[in-house]
């Protein structure tokens, strides 16, 4: 079949695109699919370039395209062990079941589906314990891919493949991240909000009542007021001259970086601050006195609760939210996707396409 095969930690001349990749047999308990598309997300790049690295402090952009000097594969992937190569990327998934394993029931072959990106089965249902497609085992960067059952749920809907490739990981991850911070009718800022994790946020906080501050690109603000945004607040602007002291409930944080602490000091006395992501760098300056003196609540989400994909497949068939695919290409195209990621100059969602299928 055809894959993509990251044969190291580096730059983009690290993925190989091959088309003599031996399909993937489905194990017991494990489901064969047809891969219709796969979305493009950052933590497949942090996994590339080893950025999940202690021994790095830059911004996953300082890497992107060419690798970091001086990683520690030991500690390389988002687990905190070493990644097994060479790995067929791709947290996101959506196809159709093409053959099961031993102890799956037949009828589920021709079923249309994603994956949950964070899978728990494989770590044994313990808390606070997952591993990722694409990471862990061998993802959706193939015209087919293995899965646990239990982690590939059927969705009906009308939705292009493109669009639902959108969904297993980015949006995963924000519907955790609200679920975590218990997000309701309230004021929420959402940093990087342009971004599949950040859109798909913005979205789902609306879905829940609250009056969203995204912070994003300035040309990208009306992109982001018609995904429901109430406000839009340039990223290089003054946050707390712009959104106000004391003014935010919880915080929706995908970005970090050297602006990191204006985001505790727009946070109300008791207010919440989850995050998922540190794409402008993960070491950041913290005073602890505002932490402590505003009552704060500090959230690390990665790991999800059954609930969350569950929860996401309703939404979807019920209609009630739908991802923005800024642009498709053909999965042989990865590199160049994961440029034009790396160059953020879209709203919404990069999907690769495998041959033979269409968007």
């Amino acid at each position: 079949m055809a894959a993509v095969q990251l044969v190291g930690h580096g730059g983009l001349e690290k993925l190989h695109y091959r088309t003599d990749v031996p399909t993937p047999v489905p194990q017991a308990g494990e489901v064969l699919i047809d891969v219709a598309a796969a979305g493009v997300n950052n933590t497949d790049i942090n996994t590339r370039i080893g950025w999940y690295s202690k021994a790095v402090g830059g911004a996953t952009g300082e890497g992107g395209a060419d690798g970091f000097d001086g990683i520690d594969a030991a500690d390389a992937g988002w687990s905190g062990v070493a990644l097994e190569f060479p790995r067929v990327q791709g947290a996101d998934c959506c196809g159709r079941i093409v053959g099961v394993g031993d102890g799956v029931d037949r009828r589920r072959i021709g079923e249309r589906v994603i994956v949950r990106s964070m899978m728990r089965s494989p770590a044994g249902d313990r808390p606070f314990e997952c591993w990722t497609f694409g990471s862990e085992c061998d993802g959706a960067f193939a015209q087919y891919a293995t899965a646990p059952a239990r982690e590939t749920h059927k969705v009906d809907c009308d939705w292009t493949d493109a669009e639902l490739a959108s969904i297993p990981c980015a949006w995963s991850t924000a519907e955790n991240l609200l679920h975590r911070a218990s997000v309701g009718a309230e004021r929420v800022l959402v940093t990087g909000a342009s971004g599949g994790v950040g859109s798909a946020a913005v979205q789902l906080a609306k879905r829940r009542g609250a009056h969203v501050v995204a912070i994003a690109s300035a040309h990208k603000a009306d992109a982001l007021r018609a995904i429901g945004a109430d406000e839009v607040v340039d990223r290089r602007a003054d946050l707390v001259a712009t959104v106000g002291q004391d003014s935010i409930d919880a915080v929706v944080d995908l970005v970090a970086g050297p602006s990191w602490p204006g985001l505790l000091d727009v946070l109300r006395r008791g207010g919440r601050y989850g995050t998922a992501g540190a794409i402008a760098g993960p070491l950041v300056e913290l005073d602890v006195r505002t932490l402590y003196l505003k009552d704060l609540t500090l959230i690390g989400c990665t790991f999800q609760e059954d609930e969350v994909f569950e929860n996401l497949v309703s939404y979807i068939e019920r209609g009630e939210i739908r991802p923005l695919v800024a642009k498709t290409f053909a999965l042989r195209d990865i590199r160049r996707a994961q440029e034009e990621f790396l160059a953020k100059g879209f709203t919404g969602k990069l999907v690769l396409i495998p041959p033979g299928r269409t968007t």
